[in-house]
């Protein structure tokens, strides 16, 4: 299965490292980062969820769900989670989804034949309150992801889903933004009083309030 940006990704239920998940209901009404590794007891894979456990307080300031998957058994990742925390100093705390028959990897296609056809690949789904697919990316076996990339998407996403503006190239929390093109000037003027039009199809502002 493909999954494309704007689909509802599929429901499903499976082990954890500390009992049964179902997705939907663990994701409730708020954000939710599904992201799957090639396996347990490697090098790579360690420092991710090392590092995605260090940042979990950031995820949910953002009300945002965070779970890892891939095809090893529950008891493989309950042995390897204080792996984890021995070597990255940060306890695992959100749920190791255990998929070794698969049903999850194929219902969001993380098996790339080319890579592997038995191991997940590095997959990021960030998915919104609507249970919509608002970004995927895939990385390499040999590269481990920059999970406060991670973060930066969605900062974006949630602002842009907020409000009538897009983020430039590099963008970060607090810096100006793009108003959209469906924004006429006229609008603009509303919304923004202080932007600045660099070209007529390149207006910026400073960054919107969440708050508003």
């Amino acid at each position: 299965m493909t999954l494309r940006l704007g689909d509802v990704v599929p429901d499903f239920t499976a082990p954890t490292a500390d009992g049964e998940i179902r997705w939907y209901d663990y994701l409730g009404d708020g954000w939710g980062v599904l992201f799957s590794h090639p396996a347990d007891f490697t090098p790579v894979c360690t420092t991710e969820l090392g590092r995605a456990a260090a940042l979990q307080p950031e995820f949910e300031k953002r009300n945002v769900k965070i779970a890892a998957i891939s095809v090893d058994s529950a008891e493989d990742h309950r042995s390897w989670s204080s792996d984890i925390a021995e070597t990255q100093g940060a306890q695992v705390g959100y749920p190791m989804i255990a998929d070794p028959d698969r049903k999850v990897a194929d219902l969001y296609g993380m098996i790339h034949e080319n890579a592997s056809d038995t191991t997940t690949v590095r997959s990021v789904f960030v998915i919104g309150p609507d249970k919509t697919l608002k970004l995927e990316m895939t990385y390499p076996q040999s590269t481990g992801r920059n999970f406060d990339e991670i973060l930066r998407v969605i900062d974006s996403l949630q602002l842009t889903a907020k409000h009538k503006v897009a983020t430039p190239a590099d963008w970060k929390q607090g810096e100006d933004v793009i108003i959209t093109k469906a924004v006429s000037d006229e609008e603009a003027r509303e919304r923004f009083p202080d932007y600045r039009t660099i070209k007529p199809y390149l207006r910026v502002t400073a960054q919107p309030s969440q708050d508003n």
